[in-house]
Formats: structure tokens, sequence, C-alpha cells
């Protein structure tokens, strides 16, 4: 049965009002294919937005430990958008869905090529490290090469999704490219992992006159604290090299940044890369992917995939972008 089977907008109103939420009819769905999310309007006239789990992703005390570090967070006035209480709970459970609510908080998305908004983003990334550093995640796993990329590469060559005419090739480059991340880990060194939000992209960090606040810390791992950086980076080295000083910038006034991190930028898109075609995979039987990326399971999306891998390993032999 697929994830989200029965979930009407009657359900959604009856799950919410489980957990004292009352809905006056009115909602939109938001743009997520992990979860299903939805902003509710309430019969107070305030407006939620209602988080649905996707089951067997993440276990009850993963997602508890996520909305401990939000909390943790919004409570040092950090600007993140963490989960509301009801019952001193903030994971609740109905009709056989895994949910929680957080206060609707509007936004667009940053301007990435000014260095003032960089630099804003920079400080609050910080702070959320500095934060990050204190303490562990005992139960949430870690960002490692094992999990985005040795366990996804051998789901992928086992599900029989790749098409054998390109099969070879990928399983020949995606070893390439993998032994290159390792290769680039183990000249790193012991880097240091911290808790990150994960998965900071411009659709993760809305906006305001105010400044930014970060939303979704779904992906949060253990992990570098680059990680958290680099997707603010432009593709072009040139602009890369003054958006990084950008970020420092504002990043340092609160917490370190071990500059042997920057060799992990290229490994860790490498990953992302590697992960991404094993998450579309492992959720196909959700009618949202098909409908989403039906590109996914043609030839022509493996033989760019395949070209993705090689310029990666290219990319990988590269001087690391230079420590501001």
């Amino acid at each position: 049965m697929p994830a989200y089977e029965g979930l009407t907008p009657d359900v959604v109103l009856d799950v919410l009002d489980s957990a004292g939420w009352r809905g006056d009819g009115r909602m939109l769905g938001l743009n997520s294919y992990e979860n299903r999310v939805y902003q509710v309007n309430l019969e107070d006239d305030s407006v939620v937005v209602a988080k649905f789990y996707r089951p067997n992703r993440w276990s009850d005390a993963q997602v508890l430990e996520e909305h401990a570090f939000a909390t943790e967070l919004s409570k040092r006035e950090i600007p993140v958008i963490a989960p509301l209480a009801a019952g001193n709970k903030t994971l609740h459970a109905f009709g056989g869905f895994r949910f929680a609510v957080f206060p609707r908080r509007g936004g667009r998305t940053p301007e990435l090529e000014d260095e003032k908004v960089l630099e804003w983003i920079g400080r609050f990334l910080g702070r959320i490290h500095a934060v990050g550093a204190t303490a562990r995640f005992s139960v949430r796993p870690p960002l490692d090469i094992e999990a985005f990329g040795t366990e996804p590469r051998q789901w992928l060559l086992d599900s029989g999704m790749i098409p054998p005419d390109v099969l070879e090739a990928w399983e020949s480059v995606s070893a390439q490219a993998l032994q290159r991340v390792q290769d680039a880990f183990n000249l790193a060194g012991a880097v240091r992992g911290i808790r990150l939000h994960g998965d900071v992209h411009a659709g993760n960090v809305l906006w305001t006159d105010r400044g930014p606040h970060f939303v979704d810390f779904d992906d949060a791992r253990m992990g570098p604290a680059v990680q958290d950086l680099w997707m603010m980076l432009p593709g072009d080295r040139q602009g890369a090299v003054r958006s990084l000083k950008a970020l420092l910038d504002g990043y340092r006034r609160f917490h370190d940044f071990d500059g042997r991190e920057l060799a992990l930028i290229e490994p860790l898109r490498t990953l992302r890369l590697l992960h991404y075609s094993a998450w579309i995979a492992r959720r196909w039987d959700d009618p949202a992917f098909p409908a989403a990326f039906p590109w996914f399971n043609t030839q022509r999306y493996w033989q760019d995939r395949i070209l993705e891998l090689r310029e990666q390993t290219a990319a990988m032999e590269e001087e690391p972008l230079p420590l501001p």
C-alpha cells in the first residue's frame, strides 16, 4: 500500500483535531515529496503547517531527537521553525499517521548573489553549529560514506532499476567516484562531526526583511560543518570563492571553521548525487514519484548520471577552494 494512501483532506482535519488543532476546512498542500505537508487554517484564525512523516524512515526516537534540536535552537533565539507542543508532546500519532505541527512562517528565497545576505546566513549557521557542537545525536545516523555512498550504490545495483545496457558503465564510474570520495576523507583526517541541519539549500532558508529563518530539520544528522555551507555556493569557482568568504565572515563570529573541510565539498556533493538517485528509486511505489520524476527510469537519465559522476571524479582531483 502506498505510504499516504487514505490521507484525504477529511483525514488531515481529523488527525489534527485529535491533538487539539481544529481546522476550519481550508488547507493547502505544500511542496514535499519525502513527507506530506499541509498548510491548515484553524478555527481561531491562526495558520499552522502539519507534517505527516513517511512511514519506516525515521523511528519515533529519531524524530524526537530532531524536534529536540530544533527546539533547543529556537529557545536560544536562533531563527529556526521548531514544532509546536500539545499535551507536552511534539510528535503525535492518530489513524496510522505520525505527524507534527509547526507555526507558519512566510518568506522568500534568499538572494544568494548578495554578499550581505550570505554573511547574515553565515552568522546564523555559525550559531546553529555552536549549539550543535555542544552535544551529539544518539539515535539519528551520521552523514558518512557508508550511509550516503556505499549502501545506496549497492542498493541501486541490486534493484534492477538501472537499464542493463548502461549498468556496467554506471557500476564502474560510481566505484571510481566513491573511491575518490574515500581518498578525500582519508586525506582530510579526523574532521569533527557535529549536529547539523543537514540540508541547507535556498529552499530551506526563508528570507524576510528581518533576515533568514531555517525550516525543515528532517535531514538533521551528525556530520562535518561544511555540509551546511556548500549548497549556498554557486557552481563557478570564482563565485564560490567570493560567496564562501561572505559566509565565513559571518560564520566565524560565532563558531570556528576547520579549513580542512573545504576539501570535502566535492566529495559531499558526490555522495549527495548517489544518495539522490537511490532516494528516488526507493520511493518509486509512491505515486507522487513517477509523476514528479518521469524521466528517472530511462536510459537517458542514467547516461546523464554516468557523465555527472565522471565530472565529479575530475572535480575531486582539483584543488579545494582556498580558505578565506
